[in-house]
């Protein structure tokens, strides 16, 4: 499957509403996991009967804990503007990105021009990484690269493994399009690194073929 440079259709295809209420449930759903593991570990520290497993219960706690933080500070950038930094570092960015995926079957590199992001930047930005980690279900080497181009920041991003690929839904969300079938939290944040693009005056290009992942969102500076 292959995507030439997206267009913006005239009109978006969702309202504010309902894109509040799809990332919403969006955060709902990732939240749940590390908050219902910090339960877990509680549920077994007040158990008599397991108090072997003491060493256990904490690990679990602490390692949820440090999860549902990593996922709380990416999505303040990545979904919303509830920080008060005004524009962010390239470290902090990548910091951002590699709490939330660390874990996982593929690895990310990073190659940044220096300089600082601002708000739109660095949503696009993480929202792009995170994504791009994502192509790679069964493992694989994803780079995100950023460069200037005279007044315009690009953000590139590949994703390159055995099973690299996009899910339908991504690949709609990608596009601009409306959700017509398929899982609505798969779409929900691909439909948001695109909307985040064409908001501020950019574009999102997506390519996708066997093996292959890439994205790159052009936007002003």
């Amino acid at each position: 499957m292959t995507d030439a440079a997206v267009s913006a259709p005239s009109e978006l295809p969702v309202d504010g509403q309902e894109l509040a209420s799809l990332i919403a449930a969006k955060l709902c759903h990732d939240f749940i996991s590390p908050s219902g593991a910090i339960i877990s570990g509680l549920d077994l520290l007040n158990d008599p009967t397991a108090q072997d497993m003491r060493d256990d219960a904490m690990s679990l706690i602490a390692d949820s804990a440090k999860k549902m933080v990593a996922l709380v500070q990416f999505c303040r950038v990545a979904f919303g503007a509830a920080t008060t930094a005004e524009r962010f570092t390239g470290a902090e960015l990548t910091e951002l990105v590699d709490n939330v995926v660390a874990g996982g079957r593929a690895t990310l590199g990073w190659k940044l021009d220096a300089g600082d992001f601002g708000k739109p930047q660095a949503r696009a930005l993480v929202n792009l990484a995170y994504l791009i980690v994502g192509a790679l279900p069964m493992g694989g080497a994803a780079t995100v690269a950023v460069r200037h181009e005279g007044a315009q920041i690009v953000i590139d991003g590949i994703a390159e493994g055995a099973r690299a690929r996009l899910k339908a839904e991504a690949a709609t969300g990608l596009s601009g399009r409306r959700l017509s079938e398929g899982l609505a939290g798969q779409w929900i944040q691909p439909y948001w690194l695109w909307l985040t693009a064409d908001q501020h005056g950019g574009s999102l290009a997506v390519e996708a073929v066997e093996g292959r992942v890439s994205m790159t969102v052009r936007m002003p500076s």
